[in-house]
């Protein structure tokens, strides 16, 4: 077990030595920092860093550390591998790579450039990683330490400022002034609409119990969302920090973190630190000397999107099936097993040891009005740079698409971006310059959600990207409450009808009215918030909807069973189409200009696939 002289000596002993990484305090030391969460791992990582240290340890270099951290961001280009001090930027390597990075780099002193990512090289400059693009416009809070410490060392975690908050609170702080610093700094919940975390911290705290509990929601379950994840694989013990102080502002003993089991890196990794933790002596009893008692144990999720919201996840953590129960009681007052609750997400933990370290004023200082701090979104879709970003609220979605996210691809025209995951909206491309914040996205008809943000381009039909997250809440909906378990059903249904050319104006009509029911008749936020995609895309595309329903035809050219296949004259009669067509729609004679049967065409793209005069066009 630590104790306090113990820790501060741990931190300042082990910082000198992890600062190096960052700071090029000793050019002659070299420090090797291998991106090892999930994404990486499954490219290679792991083989990577034995590969490094197999290499080391055959040339007999000195003073070369390697370090499997957590998740750098920029998925895109993994597997990453940083050298520093230089923060020198390498993309995308492989098992083959290292020996060249070792002979080259490490004993060479010359970076081997045609491996550094393609942006870091500024003419005959190397940029370093904080100064890409992709990095040096963020703000990281909650992802601070993810990418620099390695998250099987405790030491490291206290090296920077790891537990200082915990200590500050037990022994400088009461109850009330933890809670009322929280409030101060306006935190609100990052895992859905946006609460005022120090309200439902207070909640909890006057809630009557002789026991409570204090529960960290990782059920993350949004198509495309990994920010959960990449933390708890990469600062585990932030969250065991922020939990400890959470269950002490609260009066609770005891702590839950209910994850996916689909998560297995992370369970293990979050196993592993609580283990740390308590054999350090910051879980258990009598922490830090005073009378306080934290303890911290794992829930496996039941795999299903509805116990994300807080009180399904409450009754799978029980026992039972994840359904939701009608509000109030509020978990504050009545929560797992009847007594009061206090239920956060990741990201809204990854931030509470920064504010109790820093005050109210400053993680209050960063924001807008109304949403102070940071956000962490998970980027993907249309986008160049593809991976996990963290950004003052009130940066626009100009800025964290055309700047952090590097644009759209392959030249085309940016068309949509969807926030808040599956029931977040779709927004246009006249709201780019929106300020990121909680009631911004929501008045433009989307949400923030836990921080998903998927882009679109012009090759994307906005009816046909309402039907694919449609297809998702169906399959997720619990089915306890009627207008989500049917709205959303019948919702699909029609869209279902739309993209396959037999819609009418009727169906529009129809789908808009179910849309508004299911908003405002189901029981959770699961069905309240299902309708969001169909709802913002009939607001800013609705002339999509009336083209498939009127016109017959899908604008995007994405809808399969609407897409007529056309041969210009630019075929030459090679014949080609012909052979590979499957079921023979496509006839002509030889060095002359085809024709394709549309009564038996299956539109299964093959001939386009095949044709090497691009002579095949979809209308």
């Amino acid at each position: 077990m630590l104790t306090i002289e113990q820790l501060h000596d741990v931190k300042e002993k082990v910082f000198k030595e992890v600062a190096l990484r960052t700071q090029p305090v000793d050019t002659t030391i070299n420090h090797i920092c291998i991106c090892g969460v999930s994404g990486c791992a499954s490219s290679g990582a792991l083989k990577i860093e034995d590969q490094f240290k197999s290499l080391i340890a055959q040339r007999g270099l000195e003073g070369v550390e390697v370090i499997t951290t957590g998740c750098m961001g920029l998925c895109k280009a993994g597997p990453i591998v940083i050298v520093y001090p230089e923060g020198t930027f390498y993309t995308a390597v492989k098992p083959d790579d290292v020996q060249r990075i070792v002979d080259g780099h490490l004993i060479g002193k010359e970076p081997v450039v045609d491996l550094i990512y393609e942006e870091s090289k500024a003419g005959d400059t190397l940029l370093s990683i904080k100064d890409v693009d992709f990095y040096k416009y963020q703000k990281r809070i909650a992802l601070k330490n993810l990418g620099i410490i390695n998250p099987d060392s405790l030491e490291e975690y206290i090296a920077y400022d790891g537990y200082q908050a915990l200590l500050k609170a037990l022994t400088k702080m009461t109850r009330e002034e933890v809670i009322q610093t929280i409030k101060d700094s306006g935190l609100r919940g990052r895992g859905g609409g946006g609460f005022t975390t120090g309200m439902k911290w207070e909640f909890t705290y006057k809630a009557a119990g002789d026991q409570k509990y204090v529960i960290c929601n990782a059920d993350e379950g949004d198509p495309g969302a990994f920010m959960d994840r990449s933390v708890l694989e990469g600062d585990p013990h932030a969250i065991i920090e922020a939990m400890a102080i959470a269950g002490y502002a609260v009066g609770a003993s005891q702590g839950y973190v209910y994850i996916r089991a689909e998560y297995p890196g992370a369970v293990a990794q979050l196993g592993k630190a609580i283990v740390q933790a308590k054999e350090a002596g910051f879980l258990g009893s009598g922490i830090f000397g005073t009378d306080f008692g934290f303890d911290l144990e794992i829930r496996l999720g039941a795999g299903a999107f509805v116990c994300g919201e807080e009180t399904a996840l409450i009754a799978s953590i029980e026992g039972f099936r994840g359904m939701p129960r009608p509000r109030p009681p509020f978990p504050a007052v009545k929560g797992l097993w009847g007594k009061p609750t206090l239920i956060n997400n990741v990201e809204t933990y990854a931030n509470v040891a920064q504010v109790i370290l820093n005050g109210a004023d400053w993680f209050n200082s960063i924001g807008t009005e109304k949403s102070k701090g940071t956000k962490v979104f998970a980027l993907g879709g249309k986008i160049k740079n593809t991976g996990l970003l963290e950004i003052p609220m009130g940066t626009t979605l100009r800025e964290v698409i055309f700047g952090i996210g590097g644009g759209i691809p392959n030249g085309k025209k940016f068309k949509a971006v969807q926030t808040g995951g599956p029931s977040g909206g779709c927004i246009p491309e006249a709201y780019l310059d929106t300020e990121i914040d909680y009631d911004n996205l929501i008045k433009l008809g989307s949400m923030m959600g836990s921080g998903g943000m998927i882009v679109m381009d012009e090759d994307n039909c906005m009816v046909d990207i309402a039907k694919f997250f449609l297809e998702f809440t169906v399959e997720e909906s619990c089915g306890k409450c009627a207008p989500c378990r049917e709205g959303t059903r019948q919702m699909l249904r029609i869209l279902e009808k739309i993209t396959e050319g037999n819609g009418t104006l009727e169906d529009i009509d129809r789908l808009e009215a179910l849309a508004k029911t299911t908003q405002t008749s189901s029981l959770c936020g699961l069905g309240q918030s299902a309708a969001n995609p169909v709802v913002s895309t009939l607001r800013y595309f609705r002339d999509e909807y009336i083209a498939h329903v009127v016109d017959g035809k899908c604008p995007a050219k994405a809808c399969k069973n609407l897409a007529v296949y056309n041969i210009t004259d630019k075929c030459i009669g090679c014949t080609l189409c012909a052979r590979k067509c499957p079921v023979h729609a496509i006839a002509g004679e030889r060095k002359q200009v085809h024709a394709i049967d549309p009564a038996v065409c299956i539109k299964c793209g093959l001939c386009i696939d095949n044709c090497k005069f691009h002579a095949i066009v979809v209308e």
